[in-house]
């Protein structure tokens, strides 16, 4: 999760046959992001989510409508193309956003919204740093793997990440009823500020519109 006061998440293109080297660059980015003070309304620390985070990495497999899952895969897949050139990698994140999203007996999350969020958190860039240390797709932040038994560059794996992420915003949004931009400030710790909601919400419904209500009700964007 990028701090409000980072613009643009910091990206480290790494190859995948360079885990190490990575490693030894995130590690670095980490102990040079400015410290975070356990405040209320900081990105991701309220304690109730360890168990909603372990119960979505523990329940991994998707049961999607078929129909529905063709639907968002010809209208998302196009334009996924401009962010992300290779094949495998975007027809990977496509399957998990969307199942993710649909997931049986939880709470609406719209799988466009999700892809804003991917959108303006990382631009699809899975090896995405930001200056609060947060990484990943969802830029979610490193201290989850720890808490839950993984290993720090599992952030950087598609599943993983999108997997946390989707559960923290699904979370967000119960607790402030459903309320898009509420549920938003909470996930980018920037509460009572417009910005990032704003700018969330305009990729979603200019862009990243059209599949992701399908058979769900719908949220709160205002």
């Amino acid at each position: 999760m990028r701090s409000p006061s980072c613009a643009r998440a910091c990206s480290l293109e790494i190859p995948d046959h360079k885990p190490l080297l990575w490693l030894a660059l995130l590690s670095i980015a980490l102990l040079a992001a400015p410290a975070r003070s356990a405040v209320p309304g900081v990105a991701q620390e309220d304690p109730e989510l360890r168990s909603v985070v372990q119960q979505a990495i523990e329940q991994a497999q998707c049961f999607a409508d078929k129909y529905d899952s063709a639907v968002w895969f010809t209208l998302m897949e196009p334009r996924l193309r401009r962010y992300v050139k290779d094949e495998r990698e975007r027809l990977e994140i496509l399957q998990t956003v969307y199942c993710e999203t649909h997931r049986g007996g939880t709470s609406v999350l719209p799988a466009g919204l999700v892809m804003a969020v991917l959108d303006v958190e990382s631009r699809f860039d899975r090896w995405a740093v930001s200056s609060a240390g947060a990484v990943g797709l969802m830029q979610v932040m490193p201290f989850w793997p720890e808490q839950l038994g993984m290993r720090r560059y599992e952030l950087t794996r598609t599943e993983a990440n999108v997997r946390m992420g989707c559960a923290i915003l699904r979370y967000y949004l119960d607790s402030e009823g459903r309320d898009v931009r509420r549920a938003l400030e909470r996930y980018n710790g920037s509460t009572g500020h417009r910005e990032y909601p704003d700018r969330v919400i305009v990729r979603w419904t200019t862009y990243w519109n059209g599949a992701d209500d399908l058979g769900r009700a719908p949220v709160k964007r205002s």
